[in-house]
């Protein structure tokens, strides 16, 4: 079947053969039939212009803290993510978190207790120095994951929509999974040796693991949005936790640094204002002292450890203060972070 042609071109073809003068007849042809054409009357009425209404925020969800604590099924999702990644392919699992403190533990009982003589003025020595391994061991842990928890997690941050404060407080549950049963075994220890708690050490007790959380989650946090901008800060978090087993009174009694208050008084108000420290003191006063006070060695040493069971008597004030400091201190870090966050994308 042919095809049916255009009367336009029809007319062309008629004309005349040949393409010489064909844009004449072409020219011809339209003002001939323009009147065929329709033409669409012009619009007179006003031209709609489309209005946003309110100012351009960002995808992310705030909220800061609170805001990953309102989703729990993330936070939860983010934390066995974390676990997941450490151990795939691992024979021992979890367990690996816990050859380090033991292997640790093991080379401190050995030579500050027994080469430097330190257990005999120490009773319960290695209460004591498991107490100061759990604490630093935690706060270790959650500075340097949260430390680089940004940076590490930098694919889901550009292209998920979700608080980036979730990944330095899931580096803090992380910490806690393999710290509690480093606590629960202390639980066992104590209680096999006839734990004698009281009102007093259950207040250090809670004191304790209130004040080491705060002030790890807020150095971590800062740290975190800080470590974006200059990978510097994950060397300096390094440093700082290789040496903080010396700056607390687990390898030695409390007592030593007492000591020294009236000789140097600045010294002694600078390691007291570490909150690790702090922690570690009372959490002692609520595992070791109830224990080793009843358990004290007889003979030439009992008059150091009767006197290394001695406590500065403003613990628990101090430690209130110290608490409230790193209140603030999470509070600033808070607000550090969500005023880095805006650069994150081009930064990562």
């Amino acid at each position: 079947m042919a095809e049916e042609q255009h009367p336009l071109a029809q007319d062309a073809i008629q004309s005349g053969p040949g393409r010489k003068g064909s844009s004449k007849r072409a020219r011809r042809l339209a003002k001939k039939n323009k009147d065929t054409m329709p033409v669409v009357d012009a619009l007179d009425a006003p031209r709609q212009v489309r209005v946003v209404e309110g100012d351009l925020v960002s995808p992310a969800p705030d909220g800061g803290i609170l805001g990953v604590l309102q989703r729990p099924y993330l936070l939860r999702l983010l934390v066995r993510r974390e676990m997941a990644k450490m151990y795939s392919a691992s024979l021992l699992g979890l367990l690996w978190s816990y050859v380090q403190p033991a292997i640790r533990f093991g080379v401190y009982f050995v030579v500050f207790g027994y080469i430097m003589k330190i257990h005999q003025d120490v009773p319960m020595f290695a209460l004591h120095l498991f107490c100061g391994i759990i604490v630093t061991h935690y706060f270790a842990e959650t500075f340097g994951k949260a430390t680089g928890s940004i940076w590490q997690n930098r694919q889901l941050i550009r292209r998920n929509p979700m608080p980036r404060e979730t990944f330095p407080v899931a580096s803090m549950f992380t910490a806690g999974i393999h710290t509690l049963p480093q606590i629960l075994l202390m639980f066992g220890i104590v209680a096999f040796l006839g734990w004698d708690v009281d009102l007093y050490g259950v207040a250090s007790g809670a004191l304790g693991v209130a004040l080491i959380m705060t002030f790890a989650l807020g150095m971590g946090l800062l740290f975190s949005a800080l470590n974006v901008y200059y990978r510097d800060f994950q060397n300096i978090v390094h440093t700082t936790t290789t040496f903080m087993h010396f700056l607390v009174p687990m390898l030695y009694p409390v007592t030593r640094v007492m000591a020294q208050a009236d000789k140097h008084p600045v010294l002694y108000q600078i390691y007291m204002a570490n909150p690790v420290a702090d922690a570690v003191i009372l959490l002692q006063r609520f595992f070791w002292y109830p224990v080793a006070k009843d358990n004290i060695d007889p003979g030439v040493h009992n008059a150091a450890q009767t006197a290394a069971l001695t406590q500065p008597p403003d613990m628990m004030l101090r430690g209130l203060i110290t608490l409230a400091v790193c209140l603030l201190l999470l509070w600033i870090a808070q607000r550090v972070f969500t005023r880095l966050e805006s650069k994150f994308p081009e930064r990562l």
